[in-house]
């Protein structure tokens, strides 16, 4: 993970699996394509308490980083991030009020300030409201202070694809990676 640090592009990818979400984090080469594994997560679908782990592979073995709802059923949910031992990281929770048009997240990183993200395209959101269309790709813009932070798209294709752009060098890589992967797993709840 210390090489994480310095990545200014990540891609994560989302396997198919029948009863659990699982997601690759990888850095980005180059030429846009996937470089080394940062990160597998998984995560049971239908949790009734949110909860994602993310282990150096997919083994399983060695956890990294993790997120994990505070409140059990709550539309707001505030989800604490943690290091691989538990030492907090930061946290992330949904604008429910400004989600109703156009889905807004915060994420929040202690000496960093509150990066607030909300969908780039409002005819999008619209549209995937309308028709429930998971599929579409969609666009999320992090902003601290009116400042790029970080950016989600979700790109055109048969699985989840994601491609993480960080513009702030001090944002941590940890917490952009969580968010990354609740924006999937999290959005449609």
């Amino acid at each position: 993970m210390n090489t994480l640090q310095a990545q200014t592009q990540l891609i994560v990818r989302q396997r198919i699996r029948l009863m659990v979400n699982q997601y690759e984090v990888h850095g980005a080469r180059p030429d846009g394509s996937e470089g080394e594994l940062y990160a597998f997560a998984q995560q049971k679908r239908m949790a009734f308490r949110e909860q994602v782990t993310l282990y150096t592979d997919d083994t399983k073995r060695e956890p990294v980083l993790g997120f994990k709802a505070r409140q059990m059923m709550d539309l707001g949910a505030t989800y604490d991030v943690v290091d691989g031992g538990g030492n907090p990281v930061g946290s992330f929770r949904k604008d429910f009020a400004k989600s109703l048009l156009r889905t807004t997240w915060h994420v929040e990183q202690p000496g960093f300030g509150t990066a607030t993200g909300s969908e780039r395209s409002m005819a999008v959101a619209i549209i995937r409201r309308l028709v429930e269309a998971a599929w579409l790709p969609y666009h999320f813009d992090f902003l601290v202070d009116g400042r790029p932070a970080f950016t989600v798209e979700k790109k055109w294709g048969l699985r989840d694809r994601y491609v993480v752009s960080i513009q702030d060098p001090n944002i941590d890589r940890r917490l952009v990676t969580a968010m990354a992967i609740g924006l999937d797993a999290l959005q449609e709840r």
